[in-house]
């Protein structure tokens, strides 16, 4: 990133474009995760557990719940500073690989199942959820050393607000798709 550009950038600016910067390296890292090469038997192992991990909470009407508590546990994991960015960027990484083992078990390429994947709203609110909670770590941190730690929890937990709001959309979202789909 040219320094220019931070330098001159106001405060919010700077968030935004810290947001973004997390972003591309979270879909750098899953598409890196996703082409990881797995064998047709394991692929269909994680694809047979995930139909059937889908099928047993819709048939209990928990889909849409689970879908919103797994991911916004993941999200506060992301928020703790220091430890935040690198479990997200772990995260990320597996989500590419089990992304990557779908496809295997489906017959296409991963590449396809990735663009595919981002097609829908559903991946890119909860990477923006993701990516901002990895951003606010970092965030944090910095201000914890600058004694401004306080002033910065406000700010965060404003931003675990917003991102429970995306998240939640995420989730009824993505269980609209998974019926339609099904």
């Amino acid at each position: 990133m040219n320094m220019a550009v931070w330098n001159k950038a106001s405060p919010r600016r700077r968030r935004i474009l810290s947001i973004i910067a997390v972003l591309v390296v979270a879909l750098a890292v899953t598409a890196i995760g996703s082409q990881l090469p797995v064998n047709r038997e394991q692929a269909n192992q994680i694809s047979d557990e995930l139909n059937q991990t889908i099928a047993i909470l819709e048939s209990h009407g928990a889909l849409t719940q689970y879908i919103f508590g797994n991911n916004f546990m993941i999200c506060l994991l992301m928020f703790v500073p220091l430890i935040g960015p690198l479990a997200g960027l772990f995260i990320m990484f597996n989500t590419g690989s089990a992304i990557g083992a779908i496809a295997t078990a489906g017959g296409y390429s991963p590449i396809v199942a990735l663009v595919a994947l981002f097609i829908t709203p559903v991946a890119w609110l909860e990477f923006t959820a993701y990516s901002t909670a990895m951003a606010e770590s970092v965030w944090l941190f910095r201000r914890l050393l600058q004694g401004l730690g306080v002033r910065e929890l406000r700010k965060a937990s404003v931003f675990v607000s917003i991102c429970a709001v995306i998240l939640a959309v995420g989730a009824i979202v993505e269980v609209a798709l998974i019926s339609v789909a099904s």
